[in-house]
């Protein structure tokens, strides 16, 4: 089994309070990757510019991941800088520069149109949309957005969701679509507007899964130090994914493992900046950990 994950290849400039990077490697499909290659084959479809460094193309394919839908135009690379203090729950925004993402129509071979599992990475829906409909008979497709999108694309997100399973967002997005301030009834908004499946990130405080068979909430795993939280939602959202892909069925069940899994990978993302934790992982660390969040959290009344 594999995905095809359609997203941002980005350079990040990052600075938290420990420290600043400029730079880094970074994107939702990126992010997205580094957890989903753990369980699976990831197809790539994402574009930069003639900016883009060569050596972060060789890592990429040295991760295993399938670039043959990466695009590299003539123009700059999809570039964000952005700012964490206090508690690092919450990104400042500095600088976004759209580049050759701001004229992309992503297009896959015909053997990877007719894989059945997508995720639909933060970008513009438009261009979401676009790459689903090239896509033949998908079975599992799952979106993520941002507040951005939300706000000046409302109409197109919304049309969007009535073809997606498995909808992905934090609190803020959840609440800001759906209108709605509670999380259950925002869940449940959402539902109402197509998606079978939703899915509210709320950063250190864990997860809310939402569907008409079953409401499930995941606590956070405890890290000791938060570094850099950009890509965490990404992240969890490749551990996720890529566990359902990789057990080939939809119950609540694997519903539940699958959130372990994302909540686990998205925990390793925030010890360090960028993709450095993430890159390095294998199956195992994945393993060892879950294992400890278990542990953590079951107890007998």
């Amino acid at each position: 089994m594999s995905i095809v994950v359609l997203g941002t290849v980005a350079l990040d400039s990052v600075k938290t309070p420990f420290g600043r990077r400029k730079d880094l490697l970074g994107g939702s499909a990126a992010h997205f990757s580094m957890a989903a290659r753990l369980f699976t084959t990831v197809n790539l479809v994402a574009i930069v510019g003639k900016d883009f460094p060569a050596k972060h193309i060789a890592f990429l394919r040295s991760k295993g991941l399938n670039l043959a839908s990466l695009v590299i135009d003539k123009g700059k690379t999809f570039r964000w800088e952005g700012e964490y203090s206090g508690d690092l729950n919450t990104a400042l925004t500095l600088n976004t520069e759209l580049g050759v993402l701001s004229v992309f129509k992503p297009s896959v071979s015909e053997e990877q149109r007719r894989i059945k599992n997508i995720f639909l990475a933060n970008v513009d829906p438009d261009i979401q949309a676009h790459l689903l409909s090239k896509m033949r008979g998908p079975e599992l497709v799952g979106l993520d957005s941002m507040n951005y999108w939300i706000h000046h694309k409302r109409k197109e997100l919304i049309r969007l969701l009535k073809h997606i399973d498995i909808y992905v967002a934090n609190d803020q997005e959840a609440r800001a679509l759906s209108g709605q301030s509670n999380l259950i009834k925002a869940a449940k908004a959402l539902r109402g507007y197509g998606a079978r499946m939703v899915l509210i990130k709320k950063g250190e405080h864990g997860v809310l899964f939402y569907s008409d068979r079953f409401i499930f909430s995941l606590p956070a795993y405890p890290v000791e130090e938060v570094i850099d939280p950009t890509g965490a939602g990404d992240t969890f959202a490749g551990g996720f994914m890529g566990y359902l892909v990789k057990t080939g069925r939809i119950n609540s069940l694997n519903l539940k493992k699958a959130l372990g899994f994302g909540t686990v990978a998205a925990s390793f993302n925030v010890e360090d900046f960028g993709l450095n934790r993430t890159s390095k992982l294998k199956p195992r660390d994945l393993q060892r950990r879950m294992v400890k969040f278990r542990e953590c959290f079951n107890f007998n009344l």
